[in-house]
């Protein structure tokens, strides 16, 4: 039982803790950024609402908000809550709040919610002890992972579990909340004279990449490292900002000119098969915060227009860089761009496929209204028969080569040739 020094303990460390956790939304209407999961008429949020809830696996990026919305789950459906984390947590933690939730469903009927932190670094063992006790709804468990649930999770508890993605928080979001850290007056800065240069939020929210509690954490760093003025009101600037987050502002806008100068400057190295200048520009656009599935993409692009048939690989190649990236996330993904970054720029090159392709399309804007062939048209009815519908046409797999040869353009186009092959 606790007592009056218990809770002046807790009403200090509360206050003290970092400002990450003390701004930790507490309601589903302060909750930013996931709208598919929580949104109205989700069946998450219409859960909750009925004071129902069931066991799920958070799958997203750090700093988005599984911990948070776990913890708001269990506040809206009057559960009790216990939070675990994986790497410190043994079979003995487990044993001991499973007894208490047994004891907890007996003499109060209070439902346990068991938030275990970083799910996937429990071992086999570990996860197969908890089952019989989400099976028989002794526990609810949510869980938090980072990883591919499908690899990290055993198969019988995810069965028995919703998987539900969290995304990387968008700019307005992570913005939103760094000026509501800065307005609150109880849990944030609102007491305090404060002004933060806009340069210095622009570099918070790109540096943050998404993650909440890192641009929380940079802005806290600022205001404690900050002097007032003379005015008692603290200007954090641009260069407190680098400081605080420990690296510099790039010269790197994502919506302006220079996102688009350097992606160029990376396909042209790609291109250009030099793999050191294609790194360098890679790594220019990872440290600016640079979006991996949009590099990815590009990657994508420039191994059907620029490798195409010169490698064939290439392409499946980028393709799986790009879903490598979406299920893996930054930093990590930083690695499967640089292989096929490499890759890309010293395979042999060959855009005869994409110069081909630009060629039709620029007959196909004059020829619009050219008519199919006859011979290409399929008799489907009598009456197309009767019209011509199909005559003539060669089966090719009948023929040989030479014999099968037949017009595959419109009259107007014939003889045309758009693919020509290097040798």
């Amino acid at each position: 039982m606790k007592d009056l020094f218990d809770s002046k303990l807790e009403k200090d460390l509360s206050s003290e803790a970092p400002l990450a956790d003390r701004m930790r939304p507490e309601t589903l209407d302060d909750f930013l950024g996931q709208e598919k999961v929580v949104g109205k008429d989700t069946v998450l949020r219409k859960a909750m609402e009925n004071d129902e809830v069931f066991s799920i696996i958070f799958w997203g990026p750090p700093g988005s908000g599984k911990t948070t919305l776990a913890r708001i789950i269990a506040k809206m459906t009057k559960s009790y809550f216990v939070q675990f984390s994986a790497v410190t947590s043994g079979v003995a933690d487990l044993r001991k709040e499973i007894k208490e939730a047994k004891d907890r469903r007996k003499f109060h009927n209070q439902r346990t919610i068991l938030f275990v932190d970083e799910i996937h670094r429990w071992n086999k063992a570990q996860q197969d002890g908890l089952l019989p006790f989400v099976e028989n709804g002794t526990l609810v468990l949510i869980g938090a992972t980072t990883e591919n649930p499908s690899f990290e999770v055993i198969s019988p508890l995810l069965s028995r579990c919703r998987v539900i993605v969290l995304n990387r928080l968008e700019p307005k979001h992570v913005g939103a909340l760094i000026k509501r850290a800065l307005t609150d007056k109880i849990k944030g800065y609102g007491k305090l004279k404060i002004k933060l240069q806009p340069k210095a939020l622009d570099l918070i929210i790109e540096a943050s990449n998404g993650d909440a509690r890192i641009a929380l954490n940079a802005l806290e760093i600022s205001v404690k490292t900050t002097k007032t003025d003379k005015n008692k009101i603290r200007h954090i600037t641009l260069e407190i900002a680098e400081d605080a987050l420990q690296q510099k502002a790039l010269l790197y806008d994502k919506k302006g000119e220079e996102h688009y100068n350097v992606i160029s400057a990376f396909i042209k190295s790609m291109r250009g098969s030099d793999p050191d200048g294609a790194l360098y520009w890679l790594n220019r656009m990872i440290e600016a915060g640079e979006d991996p599935l949009f590099i990815a993409r590009r990657m994508v692009i420039f191994a059907s227009e620029d490798v195409g048939m010169a490698d064939p690989k290439a392409l499946p190649l980028a393709v799986a860089c790009m879903q490598a990236c979406d299920m893996v996330g930054f930093p990590e993904a930083q690695i499967n761009l640089g292989h096929c970054a490499v890759y890309l720029a010293t395979a042999a090159k060959n855009n005869t496929a994409y110069m081909g392709l630009m060629e039709a399309k620029k007959d196909v804007k004059e020829t619009l209204n050219e008519p199919v062939p006859l011979h290409l048209r399929n008799p489907v009815t009598d009456l197309m028969k009767d019209l011509g519908y199909g005559e003539n046409y060669k089966y090719s797999h009948n023929y040989s080569k030479e014999e099968g040869k037949q017009e595959y353009l419109p009259k107007k186009l014939k003889g045309r040739k758009y693919y020509q092959a290097k040798r």
